[in-house]
């Protein structure tokens, strides 16, 4: 029998809120020291937002080209409410809600629904986030092109007083109508595109001042 030397490196995660308590006799002790040559922090998600525009449109790019979606890019507005959450479930949560978004995205623009964000954060209700009204740095779910009156309230209305759930929705409600023509019920209509019931939908619009017949 022959031996061969190995030189291995070994590398080892936690997510323990501080550093290892030596009083604790849950894990061994000689174990730890042996582990505990270079330690690297890492920070949760919520202290690097500046990471958050990058790993979202990572995630995209890989769940849209998993199920052969045309995902070209994320809404500018939709960027600043994932950059302005917490994220308590870290990379993980934030890749969840991504690939569920791919899912539930028809269009070239990624679209994610308040009512599935709210799952994840009951928050987002009633937080504000402030809106750049620049239509140079907007990418997506815009309401800047004047297609019917009532989109032209939208893109008017006061931003910065606006809520993130009437500004997210007011945008992806137009655009997925722009999407289907005005075509509100139905296997190809917004509704179905938006995962929502009819009535649901048009309860919405209504709410927000948005005609369908606008984008027929």
């Amino acid at each position: 029998m022959s031996l061969f030397p190995k030189d291995c490196t070994k590398s080892w995660g936690h997510n323990w809120g501080g550093f290892f308590d030596t009083n604790d006799k849950s894990f061994r002790r000689d174990l730890y020291y042996r582990l505990n040559v270079f330690p690297i922090r890492i920070p949760p998600l919520r202290e690097r937002g500046e990471d958050i525009p990058l790993l979202a449109k990572h995630f995209t790019r890989i769940f849209a080209k998993k199920m052969n979606r045309d995902i070209s890019s994320i809404s500018s507005e939709t960027l600043r409410v994932l950059s302005s959450l917490p994220w308590p479930g870290n990379i993980r949560e934030l890749k969840n809600v991504i690939e569920r978004a791919v899912i539930m995205t028809y269009g070239s623009v990624l679209h994610l629904p308040i009512s599935e964000l709210q799952e994840y954060f009951p928050e987002v209700e009633s937080t504000s986030f402030s809106v750049n009204d620049d239509p140079q740095t907007r990418s997506g779910f815009c309401c800047t092109e004047s297609v019917g009156q009532k989109e032209q309230a939208c893109s008017n209305t006061d931003r910065s007083a606006m809520s993130s759930k009437k500004s997210l929705e007011c945008e992806q409600i137009i655009q997925v109508l722009k999407e289907t023509n005005g075509i509100v019920a139905g296997p190809r209509g917004a509704a179905q595109r938006l995962g929502l019931k009819r009535t649901t939908l048009l309860s919405r619009m209504q709410r927000l001042g948005i005609t369908s017949n606008d984008y027929a």
